[in-house]
Protein backbone atom coordinates (compact mmCIF):
# COMPACT_ATOMS: atom_id res chain seq x y z
CA UNK A 1 0.00 0.00 0.00
CA UNK A 2 1.41 3.39 -1.00
CA UNK A 3 1.32 6.20 1.57
CA UNK A 4 1.93 9.94 1.45
CA UNK A 5 3.17 11.31 4.80
CA UNK A 6 3.94 14.83 6.00
CA UNK A 7 4.60 16.14 9.49
CA UNK A 8 4.07 12.62 10.84
CA UNK A 9 0.54 12.29 9.42
CA UNK A 10 -0.68 10.05 6.59
CA UNK A 11 -2.23 12.31 3.94
CA UNK A 12 -3.24 9.54 1.55
CA UNK A 13 -2.91 5.77 1.18
CA UNK A 14 -3.98 3.34 -1.51
CA UNK A 15 -3.22 0.14 -3.39
CA UNK A 16 -4.57 1.74 -6.57
CA UNK A 17 -2.12 4.54 -7.36
CA UNK A 18 -1.12 5.49 -10.88
CA UNK A 19 2.57 6.17 -11.53
CA UNK A 20 3.29 8.95 -14.02
CA UNK A 21 6.76 10.37 -14.59
CA UNK A 22 7.94 8.78 -11.34
CA UNK A 23 5.15 10.32 -9.23
CA UNK A 24 2.55 8.29 -7.34
CA UNK A 25 -0.91 9.68 -8.05
CA UNK A 26 -3.42 8.71 -5.36
CA UNK A 27 -7.11 8.15 -6.18
CA UNK A 28 -9.38 10.95 -4.92
CA UNK A 29 -11.05 8.67 -2.36
CA UNK A 30 -7.65 7.77 -0.84
CA UNK A 31 -6.89 11.36 0.19
CA UNK A 32 -7.79 12.72 3.64
CA UNK A 33 -9.60 15.76 2.28
CA UNK A 34 -9.88 17.44 5.68
CA UNK A 35 -6.10 18.09 5.53
CA UNK A 36 -6.24 19.88 2.15
CA UNK A 37 -7.10 23.47 1.22
CA UNK A 38 -7.53 24.59 -2.40
CA UNK A 39 -4.80 26.84 -3.76
CA UNK A 40 -5.00 29.47 -6.48
CA UNK A 41 -1.87 28.00 -8.08
CA UNK A 42 -2.10 26.40 -11.52
CA UNK A 43 0.58 25.09 -13.87
CA UNK A 44 0.42 23.63 -17.35
CA UNK A 45 1.98 20.43 -18.68
CA UNK A 46 2.19 20.02 -22.45
CA UNK A 47 0.71 16.52 -22.42
CA UNK A 48 -1.29 16.37 -19.16
CA UNK A 49 -2.94 19.80 -19.24
CA UNK A 50 -3.64 22.26 -16.41
CA UNK A 51 -2.79 21.19 -12.85
CA UNK A 52 -4.44 22.60 -9.75
CA UNK A 53 -2.82 22.59 -6.29
CA UNK A 54 -3.64 22.05 -2.64
CA UNK A 55 -1.98 23.41 0.47
CA UNK A 56 -1.65 20.72 3.13
CA UNK A 57 -2.43 21.62 6.76
CA UNK A 58 -1.31 19.36 9.61
CA UNK A 59 -1.12 20.26 13.31
CA UNK A 60 -1.27 23.98 12.60
CA UNK A 61 1.50 23.87 9.98
CA UNK A 62 1.03 24.53 6.28
CA UNK A 63 2.87 23.05 3.31
CA UNK A 64 1.90 25.42 0.51
CA UNK A 65 1.09 23.82 -2.85
CA UNK A 66 2.40 20.45 -1.64
CA UNK A 67 -0.14 18.45 -3.65
CA UNK A 68 -1.38 18.73 -7.21
CA UNK A 69 -4.00 17.14 -9.42
CA UNK A 70 -5.47 17.38 -12.90
CA UNK A 71 -9.24 18.00 -12.69
CA UNK A 72 -9.66 17.77 -16.48
CA UNK A 73 -6.47 16.38 -18.03
CA UNK A 74 -5.78 16.03 -21.73
CA UNK A 75 -6.66 12.67 -23.30
CA UNK A 76 -3.16 11.19 -22.81
CA UNK A 77 -3.54 11.55 -19.02
CA UNK A 78 -7.23 10.66 -18.53
CA UNK A 79 -6.18 7.84 -16.17
CA UNK A 80 -5.16 10.41 -13.51
CA UNK A 81 -8.29 12.57 -13.58
CA UNK A 82 -8.66 13.90 -10.04
CA UNK A 83 -5.77 11.81 -8.71
CA UNK A 84 -3.43 13.61 -6.28
CA UNK A 85 0.39 13.65 -6.30
CA UNK A 86 2.81 15.19 -3.80
CA UNK A 87 6.12 17.02 -3.45
CA UNK A 88 7.71 19.72 -1.24
CA UNK A 89 8.77 17.46 1.60
CA UNK A 90 5.87 15.01 1.52
CA UNK A 91 7.29 11.49 1.77
CA UNK A 92 5.69 8.94 -0.54
CA UNK A 93 6.27 5.31 0.38
CA UNK A 94 5.55 2.95 -2.52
Amino acid sequence: MSKAIWNGVVLAESDHCEVVEGNQYFPPDAVKKELFRPSDTHTTCSWKGVASYYTVEVAGKQNIDAAWFYPAPLSAAKNITGYVAFWRGVTVEP
